[in-house]
């Protein structure tokens, strides 16, 4: 695939605008390709179907996001600078592009299983961040022994979907990135070492 040409992000970032305002059933190839500037022909090229489209945007967006969010990472000592840094790029990130918002947090989830599937194996790079995270907080003191790494991954990336998820239903009228530190606060003091 000829991935990271102008095209090919062009068509990314209708994709988004399109499928946002249409949501995904009702989003024809055909809107992207003119929302992208493209003869419909040329989606072809870079896509295999509507549903490629869907999973390279993810993709694309995710692993933008995994990769930024690695290297700023490195700056940050602490498990909690760390968990802090996850958060607020998280929430700025979508709050930024209320269109991708709309995309990963309503239209991703009302895809068939096997689009999900692949949606998830995405997903894995930044629950690998989130373990990091907290493997060596435990391994360090700052985090409890003990502590369940897994059912505590599941619950700070559910709370932080679920914020954005519920900041999206409510027309995005309130400011997301204001909530990190409150949202950093609850989830902190249920796995750290007091």
């Amino acid at each position: 695939m000829k991935q990271k040409r102008p095209k090919y992000m062009q068509i990314i970032d209708a994709a988004v605008e399109v499928i946002a305002e249409n949501g995904y059933h009702q989003s024809q190839v055909s809107k992207i390709a003119k929302q992208a500037g493209v003869a419909d022909g040329t989606i072809y090229l870079y896509f295999k179907n509507k549903e490629d489209i869907l999973i390279s945007l993810f993709k694309e967006k995710m692993g933008q996001f995994i990769e930024r969010m690695e290297e700023d990472i490195k700056e940050k000592t602490t498990a909690k600078e760390k968990l802090a840094l996850v958060i607020s790029k998280h929430f700025s990130l979508l709050a930024d592009d209320h269109n991708l918002a709309i995309v990963t947090q309503l239209e991703l989830r009302q895809s068939n299983l096997e689009l999900r599937q692949k949606i998830n194996e995405i997903l894995k790079g930044y629950l690998n961040i989130l373990d990091g995270i907290l493997t060596e907080g435990i391994q360090s003191g700052e985090l409890k022994e003990g502590l369940d790494v897994r059912l505590a991954r599941q619950m700070i990336f559910g709370t932080i979907d679920e914020t954005v998820t519920t900041w999206v239903m409510n027309d995005q009228k309130y400011d997301l990135a204001a909530l990190s530190d409150s949202v950093l606060e609850l989830l902190v003091s249920g796995i750290h070492n007091k």
